[in-house]
């Protein structure tokens, strides 16, 4: 079969001598993910950025960003990054070692370190101020990094607790307190994240806020929005939205039940490629982000391979089945690159015909 050069999908759209620097990228462990966010095959996380991840409730976003974690630690390029996941929410209860893998589980750490007499603990962020400090400790230690906040949402302010402290004192003494109970996050955010997005470059370090999206209640043409304030999004390499397309289930005992959820990912504002592409990735409970299951079902939906009721034919794979058979065979005979380079090459030919070919206007 044919096969991509699994490199750079650029090299396809790009004429070799307006090409840029090559540039490391960090994989996000989805091959969609990765060539919808910088046309690449290995990489969609590009070394010295900050990227905003948006999504609904349950959307997967933080087992799509530790999936990324996961792929630092196969890739040589990472070994010397520390891995830090400042888990504001405290919500990450999963096996780490199961989905991740023991190379997460050994280099995962927390923001900061409490030590105490004969033992020490974790420390997260707890206040928008918190998390700068946190990350500005990280990047004066030199070392480079790949850090996740998972949530912006989660964390209050020192604005935030001093209101509180203030209506709290008021009530009690049956008097109320006068002014705005704004947390004052969106103001902390313009002040310090574009300082950071700076200071990421010098150490090749990768920075990515997880953000909770929420029901726009006012007029516009997005039916959701996020907090945070502008700056989050203005700063970012490129913004991630995430949201439940549907839900995956199995037939047990004569019941349909849940096992896990497709995943829809919209890459908007892209400052590597400059494109809008949506993806979409299933995740299932009991496994995290099936990579070989979207790559199928991408080849599929572009007509690439054809399906007839439950039987997939896949020329190139001398192969007509069912779906888990085929994701069986890939397994097994270690087709995950030809399948990768496949997917590439369609993905590839498909951005080329996107192109209007016309000279230069200020050639």
């Amino acid at each position: 079969m044919s096969k991509g050069n699994g490199q750079d999908i650029k090299a396809k759209l790009i004429p070799k001598k307006k090409r840029k620097p090559k540039q490391t990228f960090l994989s996000t462990g989805s091959t969609l993910l990765n060539l919808a966010m910088a046309d690449r095959l290995h990489g969609g996380f590009a070394q010295g950025h900050y990227y905003l991840f948006v999504g609904d409730s349950e959307s997967g976003k933080t087992f799509l960003a530790l999936t990324c974690l996961a792929e630092a630690t196969k890739d040589p390029k990472f070994d010397n990054h520390r891995l830090i996941y400042d888990d504001v929410e405290g919500g990450a209860l999963m096996d780490i070692r199961k989905f991740f893998g023991k190379g997460v589980a050994n280099r995962l750490e927390p923001p900061a370190i409490e030590h105490a007499a004969n033992s020490h603990s974790a420390v997260h962020s707890q206040s928008i101020e918190d998390f700068y400090y946190h990350i500005d400790d990280a990047l004066r230690d030199g070392r480079p990094f790949v850090y996740i906040l998972d949530s912006e949402d989660a964390l209050t302010s020192d604005q935030e607790r001093t209101k509180f402290d203030k209506n709290k004192t008021a009530h009690r003494k049956g008097k109320e307190e006068a002014g705005s109970y704004g947390d004052g996050k969106a103001k902390i955010n313009s002040a310090n994240i574009r300082r950071v997005v700076s200071d990421l470059k010098g150490t090749q370090s990768i920075l990515i806020i997880i953000n909770q999206t929420r029901d726009n209640l006012g007029f516009g043409f997005k039916r959701k929005t996020r907090s945070g304030g502008h700056a989050l999004v203005f700063y970012a390499c490129a913004s991630l939205w995430a949201t439940v397309k549907g839900k995956l289930t199995r037939n047990v005992k004569g019941k349909q039940r849940q096992i896990g959820i497709q995943v829809g990912v919209k890459v908007e504002k892209n400052r590597v490629t400059g494109k809008s592409r949506e993806i979409t990735l299933p995740i299932f409970y009991s496994y995290g982000v099936d990579d070989i299951t979207s790559c199928i079902e991408h080849l599929l939906l572009e007509d690439h391979w054809k399906k007839s009721g439950q039987t997939i034919v896949a020329p190139e794979f001398d192969f007509k089945g069912s779906m888990e058979k085929l994701v069986h065979l890939v397994e097994q005979d270690g087709l995950q690159k030809d399948l990768h380079h496949l997917v590439a090459d369609v993905w590839s030919e498909i951005e080329a015909a996107c192109i209007v070919e016309r000279p230069p206007r200020y050639g």
